[in-house]
C-alpha cells in the first residue's frame, strides 16, 4: 500500500514543531523512511512540501535540513497573524454555518469553564481548536490553510506563556463569537485584532538546543494526516 505523502508530511512537520528534529538538523530520506515505516517516494514529496512551507531548507552538500529562521522572520510571523486572523473572523461573520457557530459556542463554554477552574493545559488545546474553527468558518480554503500553517510555525518558533487573566481572554473569545453570530464583520475583525495584539507579549522565542535527532519511532503507515 502506498502511503500518502501528506501523512508523511504531517508526521515530519509535527516532529519539527515539537523539537524531535532540531533546527539545522539534516533530514535524510533514508532516516525518515525508516523512522516512519515508508518508502523514500512519499518522504521526497513531503520534504518538497515542507520546504515550500518554510520548515525545511536544502543546503549544498548537505541536502534537506530543518530550517533555522531568524528572530526577524519569527517576529514577522506574529505580525502576519495579527493581520490574517481578523480577516478570517470578518469573513466568518459573513460565511459561517450553523455548524461552525455551534462548535464555536461550545468551545467558548468549555473555555470559560476551564478558565474559572484554572485548568491551563486544557485552555491551550481549546484555544487552538477555537482559532482553527474560526478560520474554517471563513469559508476560504486558502486563508484557512495559511492560518493553519502560521499556527504550526508560531508553535515551532515560540513558547507561549499561560494567559495571566484567562477568564478575560475567554470573554474576548465569546465576544468574537457573538459578533460572528450577528453577522457583524467589522466588529468581529476589530475584536479579533485586539485579541491577537494582546496575545503577542505572551510569546517567547524558543532557543535552539544542540543539534540532535531523537531515535523514537513514529510510524505513519496506518494513520491519516494529523493537523
Amino acid at each position: 500500500m502506498r502511503i500518502p505523502a501528506h501523512s508523511v508530511c504531517t508526521a515530519i512537520r509535527d516532529d519539527i514543531v515539537s523539537g524531535v528534529f532540531e533546527r539545522g538538523a539534516r533530514l535524510t530520506e533514508e532516516l525518515l523512511a525508516r523512522r516512519y515505516g515508508v518508502s523514500r517516494v512519499p518522504v521526497r514529496e513531503a520534504l518538497r512540501t515542507l520546504e515550500s512551507e518554510g520548515f525545511v531548507t536544502t543546503r549544498r552538500h548537505a541536502g534537506a535540513c530543518v530550517a533555522e529562521p531568524t528572530e526577524q522572520e519569527a517576529a514577522d510571523l506574529l505580525e502576519v497573524r495579527t493581520l490574517l486572523e481578523p480577516l478570517g473572523a470578518a469573513r466568518a461573520a459573513r460565511r459561517r454555518t450553523d455548524a461552525h457557530l455551534k462548535v464555536l459556542r461550545g468551545l467558548v463554554r468549555l473555555g470559560q469553564e476551564r478558565a474559572r477552574r484554572g485548568q491551563g493545559e486544557d485552555l491551550r488545546s481549546l484555544g487552538g481548536w477555537f482559532h482553527e474553527t474560526l478560520a474554517q468558518a471563513s469559508g476560504s480554503p486558502g486563508l484557512t490553510a495559511l492560518l493553519t500553517q502560521l499556527r504550526h510555525k508560531v508553535a515551532w518558533m515560540y513558547a507561549v506563556e499561560q494567559h495571566a487573566r484567562p477568564v478575560e481572554s475567554w470573554a474576548e473569545h465569546g465576544a468574537i463569537v457573538d459578533a460572528v453570530a450577528r453577522g457583524d464583520a467589522e466588529r468581529a475583525r476589530a475584536l479579533t485584532a485586539l485579541h491577537a495584539e494582546r496575545a503577542i507579549p505572551a510569546h517567547r522565542l524558543r532557543h535552539p538546543a544542540p543539534e540532535r535527532v531523537r531515535t523514537s519511532q513514529h510510524a505513519v503507515n496506518t494513520v491519516g494526516g494529523r493537523n
